[in-house]
């Protein structure tokens, strides 16, 4: 019984909630299936790039440039490419492999951004829906008092509480949904930011390392 009375309870405070509420229902499902989403492919990203890494460098440490482009065709890893790019233009001056690898990442860095767009997009207009949802609130309370007395009738709290109750509600459920919404978006932000800064740093080393071993390669050099 105690179970029905809360189910009854909250469908309540969805259905006095107003119809505000139903877009701010459906972006939080939306902000939280890109949360998760995201929190998986980060995750992997980092994974990937850091296996993919040491196997490139190793194998160029070793000389073993075809094995390294070779890992970066087997590897799923957003970074591949951008390895590879920069594996190609072993031979190149130091300048042209650094160009190419950064050239591939200007491809490869949206997929990374893909989804952090509507995340911002839903963190910005929630606060709105809020707002929207407390002032149709007041403004069908003020209705409510304005009726009633053109009408002469007494006024009783219960006549305005729905309205009230519609304004609070709006507010409320928007806040609970903006907050952790910019603060998931932040937090990738910042992981995105970590990936390039690891990835260029990575880039760099390969490039010296390629540099290295082309000099060792060509007698003319040294």
């Amino acid at each position: 019984m105690n179970a029905g009375v809360a189910e009854f309870s909250a469908w309540q405070l969805l259905v006095m909630g107003g119809p505000v509420l139903v877009p701010i229902l459906i972006c939080s499902v939306f902000a939280l299936t890109i949360v998760i989403q995201k929190f998986g492919h980060f995750r992997s990203c980092d994974a990937g790039m850091r296996l993919l890494k040491d196997r490139v460098l190793l194998q160029v440490r070793q000389n073993n440039i075809k094995e390294a482009i070779l890992a970066c065709d087997a590897s799923s890893s957003w970074a591949a490419q951008v390895f590879k790019a920069g594996l190609m233009k072993f031979g190149a001056s130091r300048q042209e492999a650094v160009d190419a690898m950064e050239d591939a990442a200007r491809v490869q860095i949206p997929r990374l951004e893909s989804g952090l767009a509507v995340l911002a997009t839903i963190g910005g207009i929630m606060p709105l829906l809020g707002i929207l949802g407390t002032v149709l609130g007041l403004c069908g309370a003020f209705h409510t008092i304005q009726v009633r007395s053109a009408a002469m009738n007494p006024l009783n709290p219960g006549d305005i509480a729905a309205g009230i109750w519609q304004a609070l509600m709006t507010t409320v459920i928007s806040l609970m949904v903006t907050i952790p919404v910019l603060i998931a978006y932040n937090y990738f932000v910042h992981r995105l930011h970590l990936l390039v800064q690891d990835m260029e740093t990575a880039a760099l080393r390969l490039a010296d390392l390629m540099m290295r071993s082309s000099d060792t390669n060509d007698p003319d050099r040294g």
